[in-house]
């Protein structure tokens, strides 16, 4: 006999107690899905395995419908349905009482009532077969389990929305609608995408379990993600940041003008309001790049130019 394996409990696979709240859970499945996930363990099999655990793990208890019913017992670490328990004893009898056994002899059953009823040995085979033929009915329409997927997409992707398409292990492919503003670790839920049910018609998708899609995205060469907010560090030269200037900034929605003020320091913040992610703002935080070739007319001009408002820019740097 071939026996089936447990579950792991999901909640010891992130890491959290049972307690946990949804961004407990979902700060512990990014910092290990980030450890183990496969683009970053090329050829590791067991990064792959666990990455697929953590998924899963994470695909559950993000769900506020299925962690109820995994804790109360309804569904297993899979999301497959529990099988019903059932005492099948008590429908025909609280009580066996029986003898040696003699093959002339009948036993007599204590029904729940007190009256007993005489039954033949052989009709044991004909009460076990209805009670698991009871059960199969009950397995008949019992929903299918839910697959995982993931997805990596691009920061952009990520901010504006976009349509991207998996494939499935069984050759099929999904067009999946990513919204705009998605974070990094989010599982959509795809009805009805998942695993056939038990005993029902393949062409009827209402018991198919759902496809869970955990999201991934790949970091951006300058863009950066606060909550709603995007940060931009933008490169200036000397002449912009001391004499101000209008310059084209990179947006997550295109092209936008900016106007760089006169005696901007490396490190100044500007804001580009409602260009970031769902009423969000990007903020641009200045870079002063100096000449990279010599300069001969700035450095005359440097070393007679005496300031009209002297600073000391590392005012207070002493050690105490």
């Amino acid at each position: 006999m071939v026996k089936s394996q447990t579950a792991k409990d999901p909640y010891d696979i992130l890491g959290v107690t049972r307690k946990a709240t949804a961004d407990e859970i979902r700060a512990a499945y990014r910092k290990l899905a980030k450890l183990h996930h496969p683009d970053l363990n090329p050829g590791k099999p067991d990064a792959e395995a666990a990455f697929k655990e953590l998924t899963a793990a994470n695909a559950l208890l993000s769900d506020p419908e299925q962690r109820t019913r995994f804790d109360s017992g309804e569904i297993d670490a899979h999301g497959n349905e529990r099988a019903p328990e059932r005492d099948f004893y008590r429908d025909f009898g609280d009580d066996v009482r029986q003898t040696k056994y003699r093959p002339d002899q009948r036993y007599r059953a204590s029904q729940g009532n007190g009256a007993g009823q005489d039954f033949d040995p052989a009709d044991l085979d004909s009460i076990f077969a209805q009670a698991f033929a009871d059960h199969d009915a009950r397995r008949f329409k019992t929903p299918g389990a839910d697959a995982y997927y993931s997805l990596r997409i691009s920061f952009l992707d990520a901010v504006n929305g976009a349509t991207r398409r998996v494939s499935l292990p069984d050759g099929r492919t999904l067009d999946v609608s990513v919204p705009a503003g998605v974070k990094d670790g989010q599982v959509l839920r795809l009805k009805g995408q998942g695993r056939q049910g038990y005993g029902d018609d393949t062409a009827d998708t209402s018991l198919k379990g759902d496809a869970l899609i955990t999201i991934t995205i790949a970091p951006h060469p300058f863009f950066h993600r606060d909550g709603n907010d995007v940060l931009l560090e933008l490169p200036v030269t000397l002449k912009e940041a001391v004499l101000g200037a209008k310059v084209e900034v990179p947006t997550p929605k295109g092209m936008v003008s900016l106007q760089i003020p006169p005696n901007s320091s490396s490190g100044s913040r500007l804001r580009l309001k409602g260009r970031g992610i769902a009423g969000g703002h990007q903020y641009v935080t200045l870079k002063l790049m100096l000449p990279t070739e010599a300069e001969p007319e700035l450095a005359q001009f440097l070393e007679t130019w005496i300031p009209r408002h002297p600073v000391d820019p590392r005012k207070g740097m002493v050690t105490t």
